[in-house]
């Protein structure tokens, strides 16, 4: 969802304050991880298969067990998902302690959802969850209490990592999909905490793929997953699995008119969070370059870039791409600003490898250009009006 429409829509982060409102915090970004270098695949991280049904239930009551295999295949399937992950989502609460008038302090709480990553109590939330937070802490299905230290946040992804110093025997990672693969239509099961209620689960389908919202700090985020599962606020930093209950995304906002759900729901995909996290282990920070492609379509050709940057890198490379051009309209009396999309008259590049690499997906275009840094230049390997040619992009 790109914020620059003339439709009065608003993409609303999910994190609950102390009076139910929606809280979208954007301070700087603050905390590095700790200690020395470590390399952690995070998608190494997996669970027991989940493909047999019956296997996670057999800790349950003779009587659970026969109204399970009583219900429909469908319904087994969400049944089986929340048996074997809800204990893989935590609770998160935040305090922010901040200066008022006259030198009084005025305290802020927050509420936001989890994800358990790692046995040693690395936990994956939303940089709008924690960002700014003087306390936080961390609840466990089992209820058991665990402050937490910030160890790292990219808020132009909106990702943070948590650790926790938890028993082994209480923390129950999740396995990572490959979100490049995902289908509009798949079936989706999200996992969170809405309004305060704890590991409540709601399904739905990936309505599309690839959008485009802003970040906290007002970049933006793109590849992100659109789902019409019921998320609300407190969902934020929630899980989002699908029908084999493999992490697919992460929970993190909502486009309404109302400030509540309306099935227009956003995720960040994980392969997004598995290079950010793994960044965030190992540097502590996320420093990547930006080519200023707005909005991609992915054909069975190559990568459209049906939004780019006026002025940006691949726009004064002289890549073809749809430009938004700023535009006014009379409605009720009142001016309204606006973007319209312009595409060339000569038509659009296919983008179809970096650095003589093939790119196939929006997901393995981003992973290349965030690779390398701002001032780097990359080649990018097009076709254009059939034709293939190589040009050479300075990232910013």
């Amino acid at each position: 969802m790109n914020n620059k429409t003339l439709r009065t829509v608003f993409v609303l982060f999910l994190t609950l304050g102390a009076a139910g409102a929606v809280v979208a915090q954007a301070p700087p970004m603050h905390g590095a991880a700790r200690g020395g270098k470590k390399v952690i695949d995070l998608r190494q991280t997996v669970l027991p298969e989940i493909g047999k049904p019956t296997a996670p239930m057999e800790y349950r009551s003779e009587l659970f067990n026969s109204r399970y295999k009583s219900l429909l295949p469908e319904e087994q399937v969400g049944i089986t998902i929340y048996e074997n992950r809800n204990r893989s989502v935590v609770n998160i609460d935040t305090v922010m302690v901040r200066q008022g008038q006259f030198f009084q302090s005025q305290t802020a709480e927050g509420l936001g959802s989890g994800v358990v990553l790692s046995k040693d109590g690395v936990i994956l939330t939303n940089s709008h969850v924690v960002n700014g937070a003087n306390d936080i802490k961390v609840r466990l299905f089992d209820g058991g209490e665990y402050p937490a230290v910030n160890i790292g946040e990219d808020p132009s992804t909106d990702i943070a990592l948590l650790k926790i110093d938890a028993p082994a025997e209480s923390l129950f990672p999740v396995e990572f999909a490959d979100s490049s693969q995902l289908l509009v239509g798949q079936a989706v099961f999200a996992i969170g905490n809405p309004f305060g209620y704890e590991r409540t689960m709601t399904r739905g389908i990936i309505s599309s793929l690839n959008r485009t919202i802003e970040s906290p700090n007002n970049r933006e985020i793109k590849g992100v997953i659109q789902i019409d599962a019921a998320i609300n606020v407190g969902n934020s930093g929630g899980a989002l699995f699908d029908s084999s209950g493999r992490l697919i995304g992460m929970n993190t906002a909502i486009a309404s008119r109302i400030g509540e759900n309306t099935g227009v729901g956003f995720a960040i995909p994980v392969n997004t969070i598995s290079r950010i996290s793994n960044l965030l282990l190992n540097e502590g920070k996320v420093v990547r370059g930006d080519a200023g492609v707005l909005q991609m379509s992915e054909t069975p050709h190559g990568l459209v870039p049906v939004m780019i940057e006026n002025g940006g890198p691949v726009d004064l490379a002289g890549i073809r791409g749809g430009k938004a051009v700023e535009m006014t309209v009379q409605q009720y009396g009142q001016t309204l600003r606006g973007y319209q999309r312009v595409v060339p008259k000569e038509g659009m590049d296919l983008i179809v490898g970096i650095n003589d690499q093939q790119i196939r997906t929006v997901q393995e275009f981003l992973s290349a250009v965030e690779a390398h840094r701002p001032g780097d230049k990359i080649t990018m390997n097009i076709i254009r009006q059939g034709q293939a040619m190589n040009v050479v992009v300075e990232l910013k």
